[in-house]
């Protein structure tokens, strides 16, 4: 039995330890909002923060988690997580939306961390967040206005 702490409430997981991280969110505590794309951290689908840092929860094994605390984007709160919901809706960015909830991952990360991104640093920042939609300037001119909102 392992303990989780997800959205700021502790869980008991009983899974072995090398699960990833997606499988437990999704299959055992129903945060179905992490979305499976490559299961090989390569297109960011599966984006959480752990310890407020975005990291590929497909490749994250349980058993490594330890203390840290687990967002996802079903518990993402706070000032620059609503800054970027906001510009997401107002601009329109999501088309399938399948990608999105780690994109908004990615960038809470990002503006967390530096509140004025260049282009360079926000392609830095979302480099392996991968949409087959093709709204990565959307992506970016939302960053741009969370970023904006939060000046």
């Amino acid at each position: 039995m392992l303990k989780l702490n997800v959205d700021g409430v502790s869980h008991d997981v009983d899974a072995d330890p090398d699960m990833p991280l997606l499988w437990a969110l999704r299959d055992h505590l129903d945060k179905t909002g992490t979305k499976y794309g490559c299961g090989i951290a390569q297109c960011g689908a599966c984006t959480v923060h752990l310890d407020g840092q975005p990291v590929r929860s497909c490749q994250t094994r349980i058993g490594d988690v330890g203390e840290a605390k687990v967002t996802t984007i079903q518990g993402v709160s706070g000032r620059v997580a609503e800054a970027v919901q906001t510009a997401w809706r107002g601009l329109d960015v999501v088309q399938c939306g399948y990608c999105q909830s780690g994109q908004i991952m990615s960038a809470i990360g990002l503006l967390s961390t530096t509140p004025k991104p260049s282009d360079a640093e926000i392609d830095g920042a979302m480099d392996g967040n991968i949409c087959r939609c093709g709204t990565y300037q959307r992506v970016r001119a939302a960053i741009h206005e969370a970023a904006r909102s939060l000046a």
